[in-house]
């Protein structure tokens, strides 16, 4: 099957209630592929007219869902991960095509979204409860989880497969019906994987997906539905808060994954190719566009000047260019505005005295490219240690004691992941113990693995996607008294 992107027979329309359907007046919104700025296709721009019929279909479809076999609903799901890998090719050009990772990334996200739909095809069956009898024995304590119902599912554009599936999969298991709102940037990914959730099986009314260009009008009217009982929602801590609020109108449950300003610590006794390694996975995977992404590199002074040399060779070997080509490495970012804000971090840091020690330049031509880029001396008054970068950009600054980094690495009002090199047992324990995050990279730099529980503490969000509790944020606990 060829890699090359194909629009043919792909999907841009609504889905709601089983059928594929224009937006209320027929309005649309451009898809730009961000490495040549070529629109590759016009999806169906809904409004709250469309928003209503989907959280009704939704509501509608809640009671029959629920009690369908967990067995039926794991079947659903073991078939989706089977026409998800059959189509790996196909996803990925499409996902390459709109949101410009390299094909290679992209074949592996689409395993890593996969991978998400078969373990909650597993964990559907295995949705648990407890019984015991009261202190007084007058009672038998009987605990059920049930589904918590109708689910808003808010996806980001960086991984447009993954984090659909890693809603998407837990709500089915769960026995949740649900209204999906793709991102604006990337929504064919997310329109392609919906159909094959129709493929496989899955009944009308149980996923509704609604593109738009006014994400407000569309998810601010499920919010105050009435029908919704859960959000869920991966993006910015700014939009989260917005959430979190009108989540509150009708006491919904929330689980949010939010923003990210990961340290990566390099103790002195790290092996230091281990740690360069390491370094290009937390900070190059998806150029940079991940809320998992090293943002802040902290290096012991002693090591830092052999870490900075081969951690900017490496970095100056990638191949920048459109991800569709082979041997692309790095792919364009997403947009003007994500690329304006990547430069003006870098001008802001030199300015400062942070050196270049590799990139800092946008190349010639089309696209939204910035060259792989290395700081070295970066303050800690840069305005890139206190924001989120979204790019291929790292800035290293020196540390001289364990204390100083810790202090310095949790000096920030996001905690989703730290990422910590050394060669002692004791101080990986004691790193894992004291960084304030959800997640550790223990002498690694990928941590996502659907067998994990994925999330962050303080302002990175509330909440676990994956892992065995993954599916408990889909759940209500209800106890029964039976008088015995």
């Amino acid at each position: 099957m060829s890699s090359s992107f194909d629009p043919t027979g792909l999907h841009t329309e609504l889905f709601i209630d089983g059928a594929w359907q224009n937006a209320a007046g027929g309005a649309t919104f451009p898809v730009e592929n961000p490495a040549t700025h070529e629109i590759i296709a016009h999806v169906a721009d809904g409004g709250s007219e469309d928003a209503a019929r989907a959280i009704e279909a939704a509501g509608r479809a809640q009671a029959e869902w629920a009690k369908s076999t967990p067995r039926a609903r794991a079947d659903v799901l073991r078939r989706a991960f089977e026409l998800v890998i059959a189509n790996t090719d196909r996803l990925a050009a499409i996902m390459t095509a709109e949101m410009g990772k390299p094909l290679a990334e992209a074949k592996g996200e689409v395993a890593y979204g996969a991978e998400m739909l078969r373990w909650f095809s597993e964990e559907a069956v295995r949705i648990g409860g407890d019984q015991a009898t009261s202190v007084d024995g007058k009672n038998r304590i009987m605990i059920t989880k049930e589904p918590v119902g109708p689910c808003v599912l808010v996806t980001p554009w960086n991984f447009p497969l993954a984090m659909g599936a890693r809603k998407i999969a837990p709500a089915i298991a769960a026995g949740c019906t649900m209204v999906f709102k793709p991102a604006e940037l990337t929504p064919l990914t997310s329109l392609a994987l919906v159909e094959i959730f129709r493929e496989a099986g899955l009944p009308d009314g149980v996923l509704n997906v609604v593109t738009t260009s006014s994400a407000s009008t569309v998810v601010g009217h499920w919010m105050s539905s009435g029908i919704a009982r859960k959000v869920s929602f991966t993006g910015s801590t700014e939009v989260g808060k917005i959430l979190l609020r009108q989540a509150a109108e009708n006491v919904m449950r929330s689980s949010m994954e939010l923003g990210g300003n990961a340290p990566f610590i390099v103790l002195a006794d790290a092996d230091i190719e281990k740690a360069v390694d390491g370094a290009m996975k937390a900070k190059m995977r998806n150029m940079g566009e991940a809320c998992t992404a090293a943002n802040r590199f902290f290096v012991h002074r002693s090591v830092i000047e052999e870490f900075s040399e081969k951690f900017a060779k490496r970095i100056s070997e990638l191949q920048v260019g459109n991800g569709a080509l082979e041997g692309t490495d790095v792919g364009p970012l997403i947009e003007q505005k994500g690329l304006d804000k990547v430069e003006n971090l870098v001008s802001d840091a030199v300015a400062k005295g942070a050196r270049i020690l590799t990139g800092g330049s946008r190349p010639e031509g089309p696209g939204y490219f910035y060259t792989p880029t290395v700081l070295t001396d970066v303050p800690l008054d840069a305005d890139m240690m206190t924001t989120e970068i979204f790019g291929p950009v790292a800035g290293i600054t020196p540390f001289d004691s364990e204390d100083e980094v810790l202090r310095l690495a949790n000096d920030t009002e996001w905690g989703l992941v730290g990422y910590v090199f050394t060669e002692s047992m004791e101080k990986a324990l004691r790193f894992s113990a004291d960084l304030e995050v959800g997640m550790v990279g223990l002498n690694t730099g990928l941590v996502s693995n659907p067998a994990a529980p994925f999330g962050g503490v303080k302002q990175s969000g509330l909440g676990r996607e994956g892992g065995k509790i993954g599916i408990d944020e889909f759940l209500e606990t209800k106890y029964t008294a039976v008088a015995v």
